[in-house]
């Protein structure tokens, strides 16, 4: 793979791009200090904005490598971070990219997550020669397989007790596509 970094990336309605520190109090106000946000995730909600501060300077620190990939969700009508996307795992031999996101409750159910999906989908498939792009969620969380499905990817199947998230052991589903797919 033709590994870039995390490049700033334009959609109809948003801009991915790194999170700078400014992004602080917009992460923990808009997403991150939200139980219900982070119910299926691995990561405890952050307690205050200096919690928002370390994660985004361990980010910043990452950034040097090219093939680290975290973006800031940011709505181009307000430039406000309302969320994250990146990859959570790269297999170079198999040219495979897996993608999380999470993004603030305020903002579900509007396309948002899956605009953004579909803008790296593109990026990792045309600009860095990803073969698979994959995907998983809590069996629990439904929502989150009707963005990998509206973005293309196709169920693949569901490993049992798979995952541990905020809400226990879990089943997972998963999600995926391959370059031929397009």
């Amino acid at each position: 793979m033709n590994h870039k970094g995390t490049v700033t990336i334009e959609t109809e309605r948003l801009i991915l791009r790194r999170f700078c520190l400014k992004d602080a109090k917009f992460m923990f106000y808009n997403w991150a200090n939200d139980s219900e946000v982070t119910k299926y995730l691995s990561w405890q909600p952050h307690k205050n904005v200096k919690d928002s501060r370390r994660r985004i300077c361990l980010l910043k620190r990452a950034y040097i490598r090219k093939n680290y990939y975290d973006w800031a969700i940011v709505l181009k009508e307000t430039d406000e971070p309302i969320g994250s996307i990146g990859v959570v795992d790269i297999d170079e031999r198999s040219q495979k990219v897996h993608i999380g996101y999470c993004i603030g409750k305020k903002y579900w159910r509007k396309g948002i997550t899956s605009e953004a999906l579909s803008a790296l989908m593109d990026f990792f498939f045309d600009e860095v020669g990803a073969n698979r792009i994959e995907s998983m969620h809590d069996k629990e969380n439904v929502n989150s397989g009707k963005v990998m499905t509206k973005c293309g990817m196709k169920y693949e199947g569901t490993l049992r007790e798979y995952f541990i998230n905020n809400t226990g052991i879990k089943d997972m589903c998963f999600y995926g596509i391959v370059k031929g797919d397009r």
